[in-house]
């Protein structure tokens, strides 16, 4: 397939189109091959691990924007540096008291607020 475009001749130059073979398609369904149907206990795992990796991911934005080390945060949580790293790399899930912890040592609050 070519595309005609006009040089600077108002002559015809045809350029090459690559064709992409089905761009569009459901996620859905590749979530359904990947990880079981939803309602499965292997979908529920990787729901999961996914909602895990989230919250690690935030917990590591925020340090960083608070301008905080591993150590540093460690420090003012009462925490080895090691423990801050296994929160960030989602290997650890932090207790309620501790994310409280976490986020007043960030300069950050925790709010609970209705689902809109």
């Amino acid at each position: 397939m070519y595309l005609c475009g006009m040089n600077i001749d108002n002559r015809c130059k045809r350029k090459k189109i690559m064709k992409v073979a089905n761009p569009i398609y459901d996620i859905s369904a590749e979530l359904e091959q990947e990880f079981g149907p939803k309602g499965s206990a292997s979908r529920k795992v990787a729901e999961d691990k996914a909602w895990e990796e989230y919250n690690a991911q935030i917990l590591l934005d925020a340090r960083k924007n608070a301008g905080l080390t591993q150590q540093e945060l460690a420090e003012r949580i009462g925490a080895d540096k090691s423990y801050v790293s296994r929160l960030e790399r989602g290997l650890t899930i932090p207790s309620v008291s501790t994310l409280y912890r976490i986020a007043a040592a960030m300069g950050l609050a925790v709010e609970l607020r209705p689902i809109a």
